[in-house]
């Protein structure tokens, strides 16, 4: 006898239609002691029920020719327990188990926190999630799409055909989950998303935790808890860690093109992990920060453009080759900073792109959904499953992958409805203001959340505007981010560095400014990869004058960045004075390196990252007027700026004089706060470093000889474009400095 089903309903399902399947497929009692089970499988040409308890078998009726079958059993629903037998049209067997025949893996506590923007684990229910129900091995898949008709899970493993694996609606949720037994690590999926409108359309998992590499843009189950992390020192000492007084010196890095091999072809994670982390180490950075390594379909975007928001890419491996790099990096004393995109993504259709037939996770009006300069959508951060997605995506990479810290990408287009708008492009708030008020509100809750989950972690903002107290804490009124880049003195250093040394004395402002408000926030100076690409050259070419003048420019630039208040990140290249602009296309310029005025540079850096890192006056007081004082601020004719940089102990201080100009200073009076000897710790004109070796010796005595606000002064010899960084020695420091500079001047004596 055919199924009691309408014929309207079955044509629905063999069709790829109906969005209830646990309507029509799976178990249903027949009375008190029967069951009728019902499945769809097109590739089959008969169907068995095998009674897992009796054993029996029951050959199924197949009542459509697009392979929907049903039979009814002698059983109770709730103890029963079967699978499927089924001959193909090929003629092979294969043995596979109901799919809805199992629980669901979100309870209504998880639906009830996803609906309201609070599930911050989101990520280990949602997405495609290897698992075990009574002994049946599968992956569970669910996904977020309240607009949707029908979604079914395709893939290899059905034949991409949408009628075999229709999912299962929970509630008012619009979460869609099903069980699909048999599937395993591996296998490539997609959503297949029939919206009530019409739409219909393949969608990658926003969840998912892998992709294929482009130009294939499928998800792919990945089981991300089985790597086995040794950096157990690292991750229980990050908490007690206080970021404002330690030592911070990033390197940031695009990972595909920092190194090549020589085929043109990547490193992978775990090559580059060793290779990067050598690298690092020697050079005596603290920190990488990568550009994003979220999945992203363009290599051009760099990353910016997010479309796999919790898949690292794998252009350079898999997610466990990814934990495996942040492994190396703890264990050898690096940090990782991962640079994350929640401004906006892009409008590929295979994405986040009006997932469900509507504007799911942007709003619908352009006015507030598109970004007019990167032609991308803008979240609806006032939706609460768009901010249990992005809250969830941040605690992922913090907690999964032992990431410690996010640098938020242009958090200004974030703040302003007005961002790059005309008038008449943007809809102001309920205030009639441009203010963005649920993106603000995301912003703090964000940096609340992650600090408060992950104690130890950074968050850093990439914010170019004079918004108030971006990292301020959120019981003052700020938005609570940990850093902020310094953009202020970004712009004013570069633009006074391109200035031909004969026109810097009427612009002195441009070095000294920074200084009124560098404790207005805790910045971090950042000479980052925009400034060296889009045709604004390389921060060599930037540095005015001739070859020598632009290399003695750089150390000077690079020496007057880690001697300012703030921590420091500069990106790659610039430490080995790259010529060409960046492209992600190629790798860096190592080659220059059998030239020594780039080995030279490299050298200087080294040694200034050293220097940094031993050197508690340049770190521990960034953000206190208490840990720098100017000497004299206003030596404009001569283009020399000289401070002192305190730690928290204010005996310990360094002394700093900088010569913008290739004129060597001499005589030069510094007043200083102690009489004594002073230790040239590092002088950029050094001919180590490719200078002319002009200085004071190795050191200088103090005069009683009152120089501005101090009793006491030096009589220094600044050298041309340098910086000369001195410290008040002890007694056996003094001596050793006196006997080697007299063994300098011997050997200088005898070679003559």
């Amino acid at each position: 006898m055919a199924p009691d089903i309408s014929s309207d309903a079955l044509d629905a399902l063999v069709h790829g239609s109906h969005g209830s399947p646990l309507d029509l497929l799976g178990a249903h009692p027949e009375g008190a002691d029967h069951v009728s089970i019902r499945a769809l499988r097109p590739t089959a040409r008969s169907l068995t029920v095998i009674d897992e308890t009796t054993h029996a078998h029951y050959p199924m009726n197949r009542w459509r020719d697009e392979g929907f079958f049903e039979v009814t059993i002698p059983a109770e629903i709730g103890a029963l327990s079967y699978h499927f037998e089924a001959e193909t049209h090929e003629g092979s067997t294969e043995a596979f188990a109901d799919p809805y025949l199992f629980p669901p893996l979100l309870t209504d506590f998880d639906l009830y926190l996803f609906s309201a923007g609070t599930h911050l684990d989101a990520y280990q229910k949602m997405g495609a999630h290897p698992r075990e129900i009574k002994g049946v091995t599968g992956v569970n898949f669910a996904v977020w799409a309240p607009n949707a008709l029908r979604i079914s899970v395709v893939g290899d493993f059905n034949h991409w055909d949408e009628r075999v694996h229709p999912m299962i609606k929970r509630g008012v949720s619009g979460i869609w989950e099903l069980f699909i037994p048999g599937i395993r690590e591996g296998a490539i999926y997609r959503y297949d998303v029939l919206a009530i409108n019409g739409y219909n359309a393949r969608k990658i998992d926003p969840y998912g935790f892998a992709s294929e590499l482009r130009p294939n843009n499928a998800s792919i189950v990945a089981d991300i808890d089985h790597y086995r992390w040794q950096d157990s020192a690292w991750m229980q000492s990050r908490p007690q860690r206080k970021p404002l007084a330690e030592a911070m010196a990033i390197y940031e890095v695009h990972l595909g093109s920092w190194r090549r091999k020589e085929d043109g072809t990547w490193y992978s994670y775990r090559e580059l992990a060793s290779l990067l982390v050598q690298y690092v180490q020697r050079m005596n950075y603290t920190h990488i920060e990568l550009m994003p390594v979220a999945e992203h379909p363009l290599d051009a975007s760099w990353g910016y453009q997010t479309t796999g928001y919790f898949a690292p890419t794998s252009r350079y491996g898999s997610p466990t080759d990814f934990m495996y790099f942040v492994d190396y990096c703890h264990q050898h004393g690096i940090g990782v900073i991962l640079d994350w995109v929640p401004a906006h993504f892009p409008k590929d259709g295979h994405a986040l792109s009006y997932f469900d037939g509507t504007h799911l996770y942007s709003h619908a009006d352009p006015r507030q959904g598109e970004h007019p300069d990167w032609g991308t959508y803008i979240f609806n951060y006032g939706r609460n499953e768009v901010k249990t997605f992005l809250l969830s995506n941040a605690l992922f990479w913090l907690k999964e992958y032992h990431i410690d810290g996010l640098r938020v990408d242009a958090v200004s287009s974030m703040l302003y409805l007005d961002f790059s708008r005309k008038e008449g492009q943007w809809l102001p708030n309920k205030y009639g203001s441009n203010e963005n008020l649920d993106a603000i509100a995301f912003l703090r809750e964000f940096n609340e959340i992650v600090h408060r989950e992950c104690p130890g972690a950074v968050t850093i903002a990439e914010e170019s505007t004079a918004w108030a107290m971006v990292s301020r804490p959120l019981y003052v009124g700020g938005l609570g981010f940990t850093f902020k880049w310094n953009m202020g003195w970004m712009h004013d250093t570069l633009e006074y560095m391109q200035k031909d040394s004969v026109f810097r004395r009427y612009h002195h402002n441009l070095i000294t400014f920074s200084i009124a408000y560098a404790f207005s926030e805790n910045f971090i100076l950042s000479l980052s990869h925009d400034e060296v690409v889009h045709l604004k050259g390389s921060l060599l070419t930037k540095m005015s004058g001739d070859w020598w003048r632009k290399f003695a420019s750089l150390r000077l630039l690079f020496g007057y960045q880690y001697t300012h208040p703030g921590k420091k990140l500069n990106f790659m290249g610039a430490e080995i004075g790259q010529w060409r602009e960046w492209s992600e296309e190629r790798g860096l310029d190592w080659e220059l390196l059998e030239w020594s005025t780039h080995q030279q540079l490299q050298q200087w850096m080294r040694d200034l990252n050293a220097l940094y890192k031993t050197q508690p006056a340049l770190y521990e007081v960034d953000y206190d007027w208490k840990g720098f004082k100017w000497i004299e601020p206003n030596d404009s004719e001569q283009s020399v700026a000289t401070y002192i940089r305190y730690a928290a102990d204010q005996e310990d201080f360094l002394v700093i004089c900088c010569n913008f100009t290739p004129i060597p200073r001499q005589h030069y009076r510094v007043g200083v706060p102690k009489a004594g000897y002073y230790k040239e710790l590092l002088n950029s004109d050094s001919q180590y470093y490719g200078g002319g070796n002009i200085g004071n010796d190795g050191g200088v005595q103090s005069h009683q000889t009152p120089a501005y606000e101090f009793e006491h002064s030096l009589s220094l010899t600044i050298p041309p474009l340098s910086i000369v960084i001195l410290k008040l020695a002890t007694s056996e420091e003094k001596a050793r400095s006196l006997v080697s500079a007299a063994a300098s001047a011997i050997a200088a004596t005898v070679s003559t």
